[in-house]
């Protein structure tokens, strides 16, 4: 009896030291300041890193080349837990970086994007066909994933099961929809076995329309995808939203406006008529003019740097959306004294360090 009850001991002791822990549903404090600090230290730069800790329990593994519009990715790792972190960086004091935003005209969610002549980036963010991205982040998207999908397979092989997606500013726009490709080809079976994803979206701007944002939602339900923001943070109020009557769900209020307006007597249609031109008009004028500057004449410029670079046709939205449940980081009277309101300084609030303030005092104190 004394003998099995031995080996029961051994049984157990050997089950939890040899198993490992697993990505869990829910928002997580200590894996949110662990990617802080990835974020801080993936470059070498003492002022963006200041006041923010190495992570504690991951180790930079390898990073990619600079590609697309001075895009890159940073890997970190948990060896002994086998979590691998992919880091996708933000926007850099740079025009050709900056491109990828400004380049924001909408096209599909689904398509094809050709980078050269042996690359064609073949993308599908969301099953919707009203589900609409940003044309400038699919192609950072693209050019990440020429060199993230390889590395992914080559982790999967290693036995890795639990991956982080994250990214701060343009970074965590990127990692929408970095994210909501990997998990479509996680249900489709690229790797196998089912990987855990998660997101860790942080200061992050909208990503598409609406139809994209319920997609994503649905498809991280349960605490899978997150975007922590500063309430006091301009940038995740980006881009320009627009909305015009087409942007609706099929059955609207508008969708016969002009049979509603016929059956009206004179002189209440030509009322009728009159408000609603008023009304629709500048919308429909101000998506086209949206997509002339920010979509035709910035895709010419993109040209300059891709030179064989061809983006599917845009469709004619820029009803952009915020996506994914959000963590609010709420400024208090303390923090706006130590972070005031600075005309000459707009990104005041979308650094690192006020979210790690923010983020210290609402979880760890």
């Amino acid at each position: 009896m004394k003998k099995y009850g031995f080996l029961f001991i051994v049984l157990i002791f050997l089950f939890t030291t040899t198993s490992k822990a697993q990505l869990k549903e829910g928002f997580e404090p200590n894996e949110y300041e662990e990617i802080l600090g990835i974020f801080a230290h993936s470059i070498t730069d003492s002022s963006f890193s200041k006041g923010i800790p190495k992570p504690k329990t991951l180790i930079k593994e390898s990073e990619s080349p600079t590609v697309g519009l001075e895009n890159k990715w940073y890997l970190w790792v948990n060896k002994t837990e086998k979590l691998a972190v992919f880091s996708i960086r933000g926007t850099i004091p740079n025009p050709t970086s900056w491109l990828a935003n400004f380049y924001s005209a909408m096209i599909p969610a689904q398509g094809k994007m050709k980078f050269r002549t042996d690359y064609t980036f073949e993308y599908n963010f969301s099953k919707d066909p009203k589900a609409y991205v940003h044309v400038g982040w699919t192609l950072s998207t693209g050019a990440l994933a020429e060199s993230l999908l390889p590395k992914m397979e080559e982790l999967t092989q290693m036995g890795y099961r639990d991956f982080i997606i994250t990214g701060h500013s343009q970074g965590g726009a990127i990692t929408y929809l970095m994210a909501a490709m990997l998990m479509e080809l996680n249900d489709a079976g690229a790797w196998g076995e089912k990987l855990r994803i998660k997101v860790y979206a942080s200061a992050a701007p909208k990503p598409g329309n609406l139809n994209f944002a319920y997609d994503y939602e649905n498809r991280t339900m349960g605490g899978w995808a997150f975007n922590v923001v500063n309430a006091a943070d301009w940038v995740p109020e980006v881009p320009f939203s627009i909305q015009t009557v087409n942007d609706f769900s099929e059955t609207n209020p508008f969708s016969d406006v002009s049979g509603f307006i016929k059956q009206q007597k004179f002189p209440k249609n030509i009322v009728f008529k009159k408000v609603y031109n008023k009304l629709d008009k500048p919308t429909k004028k101000s998506q086209q003019n949206f997509e002339k500057y920010l979509g035709e004449m910035a895709g010419k410029q993109v040209l300059k740097t891709i030179p064989e670079f061809q983006a599917p046709q845009f469709v004619e939205s820029n009803h952009y959306s915020r996506a994914g449940t959000f963590i609010v980081l709420q400024p208090d009277q303390e923090y706006k004294k130590r972070f005031p309101d600075l005309k000459e300084k707009i990104f005041q609030h979308h650094m690192l360090q006020p979210y790690y303030y923010l983020f210290k005092k609402q979880f760890f104190e």
